[in-house]
């Protein structure tokens, strides 16, 4: 991309060899009037043969690739803020970017464009190289005709936008070019801003002979030449491999004058000033020159000198500046240092404040403050801030270019001589405030904004150019120290962000408990995201959301934000991504005189959503005077959305196990019966978690009077399939029990009804027994044992011995021939029946068994059914270190001693 760029005068440009104006097509959409021809540089209108002033032009070539639309529009968004026309800014953005898209993209050639500052118009024209004549209609034509221009096709769109966005605009065609050119009518000047912009020393530009060449020359840290472009070799006839590595000294004529040497010059960060070249047809050429002191990429100190003819002086020299070094010197712009001390790129929050602090105290203000760019560099956001106050927040944010409360003037130092007489809304920081006088630098690192640094003070008319120059060359020596701090800090809030998520999502993924995730998502939030959290839920979305959980980062103040979002209405569940402002509590605390809502800041809303409907709400808030971050915005989005499923997964586990284990607490026998003169005592233990029921089961119930049944059995298995044969089991007992049946054809008839389930049937183990306790305190017994462990009797003297006999289990055979054993249990003596979750507890290879359960029932003479149970079970337990795999349950029958009686 080639640019000629005069913005604060005139180049005339020459019109180009054999340029002949074949066809010309004009329009106007009203506007103001074109001004008559005045003193100055005029340029004709051959269109309607008036004349039109040109105070100042810009031109840029631009290539056929695709970025050139996006560099067009910054070069005439910089001419235009160049010229003190923000207002125009957005329209010339728009047509042009639609104009050279058309020539580089479509047409396929290079683009030029041309910006005209007229005396109350901007003229732009675009030129390509691809002069199709076929130009749309837009009158005397009827729809879809072959003439229309479609404004939804490619084709005319740049001409309907012409015509709808600007004052005039024409077509002119050429031999082998073609012109679309447009006027914008000039906004009247705002009052008390102008932006701080060299001024031109002995007035207006004058007109120059032929290109104006710029030298660029760099030199390393000992002044030898590394550098030189094509305008050097042009004006001083060196080429550039004769002088690489030369000592700039032999070539630079230094003048003889008291002052700063050559090489004093060189060390300086900045010098302006008049000196000679050696050329190499022996001629010495005057130049006037900046030295610019930077370092390279490898971080090496070097001096760019921009060096042009001393007849072309006034395109380098700035205000103040005058004749030879040692003045230019001595009236050089007095520098301004905003860093003080070591620079700290892991606290970007304590420089920025420094840096504005100085920047205040520096220009005897009374405020200042300084923004950043967003990372889509739409958007400024305030990061420091000092002597503020009303409605300035922290990580306030402003639109850069366009929409309401822009800051317009992000791109040029500015000078606000008076805020008073400009309408509110001109300075959005400041309204609200007493301060008038304003000053505004941008931050820019290689041509791209990165923040804006802003001086204020209460008195009128406090600041001048001057003032802004200064503060400007501070800013840009700060620039890339802070670009380096505020990248850095993105990155660790990147990193901080994804470690945050993680933890997040190992936390949330590990309960499945309702209430537990709604205190982990709050939990997580505060303090890390925000000063207090809220979450709300909606199980119903016509009933609306109810408040479930709230926290806060002062606990004292958990009990006041809930009392008073009880009374303030809950947020909207609107199924829209991304965080919203809600002011219903702040709104409510004012109504009703609640001081809690002096305590509230910013407030967003986020929905919990997931699996395409919102099932909650999650409410963020901040300390008053703060205001959110987008990044923290974006993580609470992130936050949000994983901590909705997780929600979501804990509600219906909830509600999945609410019925399970309704389910399983119905296969359970209810309330055991008591029985005259029998001790009894139960244990059970499913194995998995959230099981009550298993493959393992046990009863009780009264047969007859008199006459009591129980049961204890091992369905093949755990869990659901097993407790589905339990419940089978336990039912039928009762049932076939009481029709009279004898012990054994009631496991007959149980063995058939277990066959009948096909598939789905599982043999089962069962000791069953119907007791009859008798008149002289001992208790009748009839046992069947299909298949179950035996049970055990304990005798008074804490003999232990068999109670049954092994007969077949249950589920495997249609045929069985089971019979009943009588056992008489005498007062003192205890019935122990176990399941073979007692007797195979294990230990590696080493396993409880039978053994090792007699041993542990014999030391259990003269205790209670209960206790007997206790001793069984804690062994059990303390068998292995591991928690038991298997279902267990432990039914102790005891005959008490009439004593105890």
């Amino acid at each position: 991309m080639v640019k000629e760029i005069t913005p604060w005068g005139l180049f005339r440009r020459p019109a180009p060899a054999g340029y002949q104006p074949e066809s010309r097509v004009e329009g106007r959409t009203g506007g103001r009037a074109r001004p008559r021809p005045r003193s100055g540089r005029q340029e004709a209108d051959q269109s309607r043969g008036d004349v039109a002033v040109v105070t100042a032009s810009a031109a840029a070539t631009f290539e056929p690739v695709d970025r050139s639309a996006a560099a067009a529009r910054g070069f005439v968004r910089d001419a235009l803020l160049g010229w003190d026309l923000p207002e125009v800014v957005d329209d010339a953005v728009v047509l042009v970017s639609e104009l050279v898209t058309n020539a580089v993209v479509h047409a396929g050639t290079a683009a030029e464009v041309a910006c005209l500052r007229e005396e109350e118009t901007v003229r732009i024209e675009v030129t390509d190289r691809h002069p199709e004549r076929g130009l749309p209609s837009f009158t005397n034509v009827t729809p879809h005709s072959d003439r229309y221009a479609d404004p939804d096709g490619e084709g005319g769109r740049g001409l309907l936008m012409c015509s709808a966005l600007s004052s005039s605009w024409g077509v002119e065609y050429a031999a082998g070019r073609k012109t679309v050119w447009f006027r914008l009518a000039l906004p009247d000047q705002r009052p008390g801003t102008r932006y701080a912009l060299p001024s031109l020393p002995g007035g207006e530009l004058p007109a120059a002979d032929g290109p104006v060449r710029v030298a660029v020359v760099q030199l390393d840290d000992h002044g030898r030449v590394r550098g030189w472009n094509p305008d050097a070799e042009t004006l001083f006839q060196h080429p550039a491999d004769a002088v690489f590595g030369r000592p700039w000294a032999e070539l630079a004529v230094w003048p003889q004058t008291p002052g700063l040497g050559l090489g004093d010059t060189l060390r300086l960060a900045r010098w302006e000033g008049s000196y000679a070249v050696r050329a190499g047809d022996g001629a010495v050429r005057e130049v006037y020159g900046t030295h610019v002191r930077l370092r390279d990429r490898e971080g090496a100190p070097t001096v760019l000198c921009v060096l042009v003819r001393e007849a072309d002086r006034a395109v380098l020299r700035t205000p103040g500046g005058s004749d030879g070094a040692a003045a230019a010197a001595s009236t050089a712009v007095e520098p301004l240092d905003l860093l003080v001390g070591p620079v700290s790129p892991d606290d970007l929050s304590s420089l920025l404040q420094r840096i504005v602090e100085r920047a205040r105290d520096l220009l005897d203000a009374d405020a200042s403050y300084l923004l950043l760019t967003s990372e889509d560099e739409t958007e400024f956001e305030l990061r420091a801030a000092t002597g503020l106050s009303g409605p300035s927040r922290r990580f306030a944010r402003l639109p850069i270019d366009a929409g309401a409360g822009r800051f317009d003037s992000a791109r040029l130092p500015a000078v606000h001589e008076d805020l008073s007489v400009r309408p509110t809304g001109a300075a959005p920081l400041l309204d609200g405030t007493r301060l008038r006088s304003l000053i505004t630098v941008p931050l820019k690192v290689e041509g791209r904004l990165t923040g804006s640094l802003g001086v204020a003070a209460a008195a009128p008319g406090r600041y001048d150019n001057e003032d802004a120059l200064r503060l400007q060359f501070a800013a840009d020596r700060i620039a890339l120290a802070l670009e380096s701090a505020r990248l850095g800090e993105l990155e660790r809030l990147r990193r901080g962000s994804l470690s945050f998520l993680v933890e997040a999502s190992d936390l949330l993924a590990g309960t499945l408990e309702h209430g537990q995730t709604l205190a982990l998502m709050a939990q997580m939030a505060v303090p890390t995201l925000a000063s207090w959290c809220a979450v709300y839920t909606t199980a119903d979305a016509a009933a609306g959301a109810e408040l479930a959980f709230v926290l806060h980062e002062d606990e004292d103040r958990i009990d006041p934000l809930r009392a008073l979002l009880d009374k303030a209405p809950a947020p909207e569940a609107v199924p829209s991504p991304g965080a919203r402002p809600w002011t219903a509590a702040a709104e409510t605390a004012r109504a009703i005189g609640d001081p809690v809502g002096a305590e509230l800041g910013e407030t967003v809303v986020l929905p919990l959503s997931a699996r395409n409907r919102v099932i909650g709400l999650l409410v963020l808030g901040t300390r008053p005077g703060v205001r959110f971050r987008q990044e923290i915005l974006e993580l609470a989005e992130d936050l949000s959305r994983r901590a909705a499923l997780a929600l979501d997964n804990s509600r219906l586990y909830s509600e999945r196990t609410a019925i399970s284990q309704a389910f399983q607490r119905a296969l359970l026998p209810p309330e055991l019966p008591k029985i005259p003169g029998v001790e009894v005592e139960v244990f059970y233990q499913a194995a998995g978690e959230g099981n009550e029921v298993g493959g393992d089961f046990y009863d009780l119930f009264p047969i007859r009077e008199g006459t009591y049944g129980f049961a204890i059995g091992d369905v093949c298995g755990t869990g659901p399939e097993a407790a589905s044969v339990t419940g089978l089991a336990r039912n039928s007992l009762r049932l076939l029990a009481r029709e009279g049946l004898t012990a054994p054809q009631v496991l007959t008839r149980l063995n058939a009804a277990i066959l009948d389930e096909g598939s789905r049937a599982r043999f089962l183990t069962l000791l069953y027994g119907e007791l009859t306790p008798r008149a002289d305190g001992s208790t009748v017994l009839s046992l069947v044992c299909a298949g179950h462990p035996l049970p055990l009797r304990l005798r008074v003297d804490g003999q232990v011995d068999q109670a049954a006999s092994p007969q077949p289990l249950l589920g495997v055979m249609d045929e069985l021939d089971l019979t009943a054993e009588e056992l008489v249990l005498s007062p003192g003596e205890v019935l122990l029946c176990v399941t073979d979750g007692v007797t195979e507890r294990r230990e590696g290879r080493r396993m409880l068994g039978d053994e090792g359960l007699v041993e542990v029932l014999t030391g259990c003479a003269g205790l209670t059914a209960g206790a007997v149970a206790a001793r069984v079970h804690r062994a059990v337990e303390r068998f292995a270190p591991e928690p038991p795999s298997d279902d267990m349950a432990i039914l102790t029958l005891r005959i008490p001693t009439q004593r105890q009686n």
